[in-house]
Formats: C-alpha cells, sequence, structure tokens
C-alpha cells in the first residue's frame, strides 16, 4: 500500500522501493518485468528470493517517478495473478541493503594498505588481493556504496558488481500473508 502521507510532499522524481511478494513459479519475474518494460518504467534494481514461506518469492525492485506514475504501476501489478502482496517502502521506516564487490587497481604495497585502510573505514571485506589487484565487499545503502567507490576510483575501478537493494519494513510483522 502506497503510505500517500509520507509520499505526496517529495521530490518528483526519486527513488522508491516496492517490496513484492509473489508465488515462486516459473515465469513470475518474466511477467513482473515485462510490465514496466511494456509500460516504459525503467527498473533501477531487482532482487529476487525465497521468503520465510517456500512457496512465496520476494522481490525487491527500485525504481525512479512520481507519485502519480507510481500510484499507476502499483494498481498494474495488482492485477498480475501470481502477485500476492505490494508495500512501497519509505526508506525511513525500512531497512534496506545492497552488496557491491569492487576490483581495483592495487600494484603496490602503499596502494594496496590505502585501499585497505577505506575499506575498513567503510566496514567492507578484502574478499581478494593480488600482485595487481584488490577487490572489495561493501555492503550497506545505495548511497554509502557510492560513496565508497567515489572515493577509491581514482584508484582505477577494473570491475564492479552490485546486487541491487534487498529490503524488509521495519517493525511488526505484517499479518497478511
Amino acid at each position: 500500500m502506497i503510505d500517500k502521507k509520507s509520499i505526496f510532499d517529495e521530490d518528483p522524481n526519486k527513488m522508491y522501493i516496492l517490496s513484492v511478494i509473489v508465488e515462486n513459479k516459473p515465469g513470475v519475474l518474466f511477467r513482473v518485468t515485462n510490465l514496466f518494460r511494456s509500460r516504459n518504467f525503467n527498473i533501477e534494481s531487482i532482487t529476487v528470493g525465497l521468503t520465510e514461506k517456500p512457496d512465496l518469492s520476494r522481490m525487491t525492485i527500485t525504481t525512479v517517478s512520481d507519485v502519480k506514475t507510481l500510484e499507476q504501476l502499483v494498481k498494474q501489478l495488482r492485477k498480475l495473478i501470481d502477485v500476492i502482496q505490494i508495500n512501497v517502502l519509505n526508506k525511513e521506516n525500512a531497512v534496506y541493503r545492497e552488496l557491491a564487490l569492487i576490483k581495483l587497481n592495487a600494484k603496490d604495497p602503499t596502494t594496496r594498505i590505502e585501499i585497505a585502510n577505506f575499506a575498513s573505514i567503510y566496514r567492507g571485506n578484502i574478499t581478494d588481493i593480488s600482485n595487481e589487484t584488490i577487490t572489495v565487499e561493501i555492503i550497506g545503502t545505495p548511497d554509502k556504496i557510492d560513496a565508497f567507490k567515489n572515493l577509491v576510483s581514482s584508484y582505477g575501478i577494473i570491475q564492479l558488481a552490485r546486487t541491487g537493494v534487498s529490503a524488509l519494513p521495519r517493525g511488526a510483522v505484517d499479518d497478511d500473508l
């Protein structure tokens, strides 16, 4: 459900997090993403995984939109047969995280130490190191990942992989399922 009180005063092109509970069946991801495509909506990120109930999956979709367009999108998603529940999560009342792996140039020991120190400040982990590269794992909000990426970009980013946002509402459990 869209919390109109909290989102009507927001920017017209704001990022929204949709938490969509769907039946865990083949083709559901295609139908949801096809709806976005056919209505010319862009998906910024999408993650899908099983819920606490093995017959249901949770899709966490981030999209940039205005409120009116978002409302239309939610209405269209509700029409899909495999969609059980949709919640538009308010970032202030949700826990949301993303994971990024960033491989950087690190040809000398001083550079590797500097990158490791930055990773430590951001509570990241060094997941791989060689004579020429270092790979850092960062978990946090998209803003935190962007900040770390901007900080270390001067070393030369060789490869970058991001998972997309996973999110849950804070507080009491929704008993609708």
